[in-house]
């Protein structure tokens, strides 16, 4: 009997009805159609077969199973062997398919291609989600891919820790060299890290733009980094890193990195350009704004312990959610500050200031609580501080993605602070009014070092949205001639890269009979004039700055996709500098995954093993 017909009977299965005041095992394989009043016509249910029986005698019935159903015989003589057991006593299952029989039984091959499929998914994800290996020995996880797949056995947690992961890795890695070697300028943001083994860590991430215009960062490396901290140790680390991918120094457009003196002198020792990390460099800004302000100290203090009371009393928290109903306040928990985080310093502040009628309420009913109520000056502090700070909350945000461009915003960003974020107004206290201009002296005089500011002016230029909206007029004939300079440097350099494949003579081949055309063609080509390539460049760059600017809210790689065909020379300098990073946040993001990886189960990781897995989850 075929799988086909075993499916049909299946089906039919349900329109049988037994036989009346009967219960031999047999008419578990047997029955009537359910118009078959008068129970007439003895049918088959596994092949619809009509038997000819007389007064409910089953010899022919049985028969019909040992001839043409042996499996079903076989199964039927054994449930009448076994005392008790007859049709009211049991049910019988659906027939099984034959294909379905076989494969619950049969396990899949280790070589066999599905069962290698299903193990590079369970090894993708271990490395994507950051999942600890041994979850495959435990007995949950066992029992999902048992009820996915009866067939897969799935193998030791050590198989994939030494076999499966650096298998998979080797793999990334590969995919990621072929990347980089298509690639013609880069920009990298670093930083160091300790584990919550204690174990030092330094990272190393590369940002580019491939030629169809789409922004690509890739993890390099997340190496252990034992040796003194020095400025000489890191600069050799990270020339090391680079010459391990096979990427040329001189690609590196810069690296961003945080204010840390030792980052600072391993960039000068290899004499690699810098971009202060706008993230860390506001972060000091407001530090040194509120350093050595006592009223604000306090307030701040103040409410850190107001956080830290509720944090650690649920019945207050009980209470203060109360108070919030009855306020129609919303509902909402008070916010802990991060000393390494000046934005959560801002979430608190306008937090507590939210909840400040709730919080007196609930603050005032207990005697040994009082003192944590906020004054009237504290709150005026406070009020003055969320106004001054609360503002430069989005930026940091904003500036600090590494999937779009972020490097060209910086100089309008600090445009908007000199014009109006920052700027004094009319109903600004004292306070607020210092708070801005020292926030703003800081991070102009940081951002005035000639080298910074020209490479900030280059990559504004070369963002359409911009172009020289905030160059200072005296800049712009230096841009122009910087990249007039670097344009002519790589034409020249791919013309001889042509000329070189040129010079590969061609197989020797018969002379061919000149035609009467090929003397015009010779005479016309040699009255050619030849181009002047600075010419041609000044031409391109006067029809970009000519060209309208496009909206800030649209993509800048989009419309140089678009456009690469009428600006190709000027496109490749958009693809070596809108590649730089305005935060090292990469770097920082790096360092979470690790967090997320070596954790307290986890802390017994080799080295090399996270660098893998962090590998892995960051290129995946």
């Amino acid at each position: 009997m075929s799988a086909e017909d075993n499916a049909a009977g299946g089906s039919e299965e349900s329109n049988f009805v037994p036989k009346h005041k009967s219960s031999s095992i047999i008419w578990m394989y047997f029955g009537f159609r359910k118009d078959d009043v008068d129970q007439s016509e003895v049918l088959c249910k596994s092949c619809l077969a009509k038997i000819a029986t007389k007064h409910g005698n089953t010899t022919n019935l049985f028969h019909h199973l040992k001839q043409h159903h042996r499996v079903l015989h076989d199964e039927c003589m054994t449930l009448k062997q076994t005392p008790g057991t007859s049709q009211s006593s049991l049910k019988r299952p659906k027939q099984t398919m034959i294909a379905d029989a076989l494969g619950s039984v049969t396990p899949y091959e280790s070589t066999s291609n599905r069962h290698k499929v299903i193990t590079e998914s369970i090894t993708y994800h271990l490395a994507k989600d950051m999942v600890p290996v041994y979850t495959v020995s435990k007995e949950g996880f066992k029992n999902m891919v048992h009820t996915l797949d009866k067939r897969y056995k799935i193998p030791s947690r050590t198989h994939f820790s030494q076999v499966a992961i650096p298998k998979l890795y080797n793999e990334c890695k590969m995919n990621v060299e072929s990347e980089l070697r298509e690639i013609d300028n880069f920009a990298t943001t670093t930083d160091l890290w300790s584990s919550r083994t204690t174990e030092p860590y330094i990272s190393l991430t590369l940002h580019f733009i491939t030629t169809n215009f789409e922004l690509k960062t890739r993890c390099l490396q997340t190496s252990f980094f034992p040796g003194e901290h020095t400025g000489d140790n890191i600069a050799q680390e990270m020339r090391g890193a680079l010459a391990d991918w096979d990427l040329k120094e001189d690609q590196q457009v810069c690296v961003t990195t945080d204010n840390a003196s030792n980052m600072i002198k391993a960039l000068e020792v290899n004499g690699w350009t810098r971009l202060q990390c706008f993230g860390h460099r506001l972060h000091l800004a407001i530090e040194n704004a509120v350093k050595g302000d006592n009223r604000i100290s306090r307030a701040t203090g103040v409410c850190k312990k107001l956080v830290c009371h509720f944090s650690h009393s649920w019945k207050k928290r009980v209470a203060l959610d109360q108070a919030q109903k009855r306020l129609n306040l919303p509902v909402h928990g008070l916010i802990t500050e991060c000393q390494t985080r000046w934005g959560s310093r801002v979430l608190m502040i306008n937090r507590i200031l939210e909840q400040q009628k709730a919080l007196h309420e609930v603050l005032s009913e207990d005697r040994n609580t009082r003192h944590l109520i906020l004054g009237h000056q504290d709150l005026d502090v406070l009020e003055s501080v969320s106004k001054a700070l609360g503002p430069l909350l989005e930026f940091t945000d904003a500036l600090s993605g590494e999937d779009y461009v972020s490097v060209s915003h910086i100089k309008p960003v600090l445009n908007l602070f000199n014009t109006t974020i920052l700027a004094p107004e009319e109903d600004d206290t004292d306070m607020t009014k210092s708070l801005k201009k020292k926030m703003l002296e800081y991070m102009n005089s940081k951002y005035e070092d000639r080298v910074t500011q020209e490479l900030l002016d280059v990559a504004s230029f070369l963002d359409p949205r911009y172009k020289t909206q905030y160059i200072s007029v005296n800049d712009v004939p230096n841009i122009r001639a910087r990249l007039v300079s670097e344009m002519k440097t790589m034409e020249h350099k791919h013309s001889v890269e042509s000329t070189r494949v040129e010079e590969v003579s061609p197989p020797p081949t018969k002379k061919a009979k000149k035609s009467l055309a090929s003397f015009f063609k010779k005479s016309t080509a040699s009255a050619t004039v030849p181009i002047d390539p600075t010419a041609a460049i000044e031409a391109e760059l006067s029809a970009y700055l000519l060209s309208s600017t496009i909206d800030n809210e649209e993509d800048p790689l989009l419309w140089w996709r678009t456009h690469k065909v009428n600006f190709p020379r000027l496109s490749n300098m958009a693809r070596k500098y809108l590649c730089m990073q305005a935060t090292s946040s990469p770097s920082e993001r790096i360092f979470s995954a690790s967090g997320n990886i070596v954790s307290c189960e986890r802390s017994c990781l080799k080295p090399d093993m996270v660098n893998k897995l962090v590998f892995l989850a960051k290129n995946l």
